[in-house]
């Protein structure tokens, strides 16, 4: 006598989806993959890590910028800003916006003289880092390019209100002025120490020549 067993039939042709694989929703392509071994096709990969975003592999912090700008907008301790961190706290990103933006405003289109107004950031930041660690200032050269790059700003606002008072002479003399003396101040009042006693000057007479050739490539004069 033979006995039967009945045993149910186990399907084996399904595939095996490894740890962090994905399908897609399956339609009439995907199940006939599937059938046919071939499902392997339509797997997606998940990453275990996000994508970290743009910004933040650049290491580029918008609300630290935005902080930055306001402190040389408004310079005087009595406004109530931090001021310091623009010297405490260096970065590259925001100085360059500010020059690329000075360049573009002051040049009105002649994108060819750009890397000029970039030379002159990287190599005058350079001078006046050497003779602030000359002086005896203690100073990196990061910080010193990134106050004299925040520090263009009243140059950008000057150079943006000159042309609707242009025809007022006296008036296009006092913007003149204002922008470069703002933008002076706002410099070397984070780069002068005050131990240099007497020798604040030897400082910041250079750092306002730098800013006079500035402004004088927006008005070519």
């Amino acid at each position: 006598m033979e006995f039967v067993t009945s045993v149910p039939a186990v399907d084996l042709s399904g595939d095996i989806a490894g740890e962090g694989v994905k399908h897609r929703k399956k339609g009439a392509l995907s199940s006939a993959l599937n059938n046919r071994g071939y499902g392997w096709l339509l797997e997606v990969e998940e990453d275990d890590e996000e994508l970290k975003p743009i910004l933040e592999e650049l290491d580029i912090d918008l609300t630290d910028i935005y902080y930055k700008i306001r402190c040389v907008l408004f310079p005087l301790p009595s406004l109530g800003f931090n001021r310091a961190v623009l010297k405490e706290s260096p970065d590259f990103w925001g100085p360059l916006l500010v020059i690329l933006l000075f360049s573009l405003v002051s040049l009105y289109g002649q994108f060819h003289v750009i890397s000029w107004i970039l030379t002159i950031w990287l190599v005058g930041s350079f001078l006046i880092f050497v003779l602030t660690r000359v002086l005896g200032a203690e100073v990196s050269y990061g910080q010193t390019l990134g106050v004299i790059g925040y520090s263009v700003i009243p140059l950008i606002f000057a150079a943006t209100t000159q042309p609707l008072v242009s025809f007022i002479p006296l008036l296009n003399f006092a913007v003149r002025i204002v922008g470069v003396v703002w933008a002076s101040y706002s410099a070397g009042s984070l780069l002068v120490d005050q131990d240099l006693g007497h020798k604040k000057v030897l400082l910041l007479y250079p750092i306002f020549l730098l800013y006079v050739y500035f402004y004088s490539l927006s008005t070519g004069a």
